[in-house]
């Protein structure tokens, strides 16, 4: 049976981000995953660089809320347009916590194979975002 990616694109934005549930991510990221576009645009190769991003967002953000606005499959590839909102938090981005909130929003096209993303291309408004907390 084949696997029903735009339901997994969903999972992983609620689990990994939504309720930071951390062994999500082995469960659907490849361990060789290639991220474009997450921290500061570089591209990040593994798990491990991905789990270290994810720490550092999530600890700046530590209530950020994912909300999909879409979901669009086609075979093993899903793309996604959602919106954040969190409260900075932690001084994880570099720079002390503002205590602000912040709204962006953001796309993801993701490559699966096997129940797991290995590769994805990421963009968010970071420009946006970092104005909101200035």
């Amino acid at each position: 049976m084949a696997a029903d990616y735009k339901a997994l694109t969903r999972r992983w934005f609620e689990e990994v981000w939504n309720q930071r549930r951390t062994d999500t991510i082995a469960d659907l990221l490849s361990p060789n995953v290639i991220s474009h576009g997450l921290g500061e645009g570089k591209r990040t190769m593994g798990t491990v660089e991905f789990r270290k991003f994810h720490e550092q967002f999530s600890g700046a953000f530590p209530d950020i809320r994912v909300i999909i606005d879409e979901v669009i499959g086609e075979g093993n590839v899903t793309a996604v347009r959602f919106r954040c909102e969190a409260t900075h938090r932690g001084d994880h981005l570099g720079m002390k916590a503002t205590g602000r909130p912040v709204q962006f929003s953001g796309m993801c096209m993701i490559h699966w194979n096997d129940g797991k993303i290995v590769e994805a291309w990421n963009e968010y408004d970071a420009a946006g975002m970092m104005q909101q907390l200035a």
